[in-house]
């Protein structure tokens, strides 16, 4: 479902479940110039709070790794990278999804 919305709007999907290690990576894409790697979170209830908050302080950390390795092994340094975050919410058969680009640094 996250890999549908982004390439309706544009992106092209480099690799789907990346690991490096112990880390992965949901989603690697591209947008024009960018290599961007989203995080993808879904939720089928209200009671834990919004998917996208559960993209907290270790978890950001872990994706910063696994993204600089990936560009590393890569050769992509030179490219500018971003972290995108699409949380998914099915509830009662509905569908919602939030985008969120430049979610947070890489540093």
């Amino acid at each position: 479902m996250a890999e549908h919305f982004l390439k309706k709007r544009g992106m092209s999907i480099l690799h789907r479940n990346y690991r490096i290690n112990h880390l992965e990576l949901d989603l690697i894409a591209r947008d024009k110039e960018h290599i961007v790697f989203v995080e993808v979170k879904t939720s089928r209830t209200d009671n834990f709070g919004h998917p996208a908050e559960w993209v907290y302080y270790k978890k950001r950390k872990n994706l910063i790794r696994a993204a600089r390795l990936f560009l590393r092994q890569n050769n992509l340094y030179d490219k500018p990278s971003r972290f995108d975050i699409v949380a998914i919410k099915i509830i009662d058969g509905k569908t919602n999804i939030d985008y969120y680009p430049d979610a947070f640094p890489s540093e």
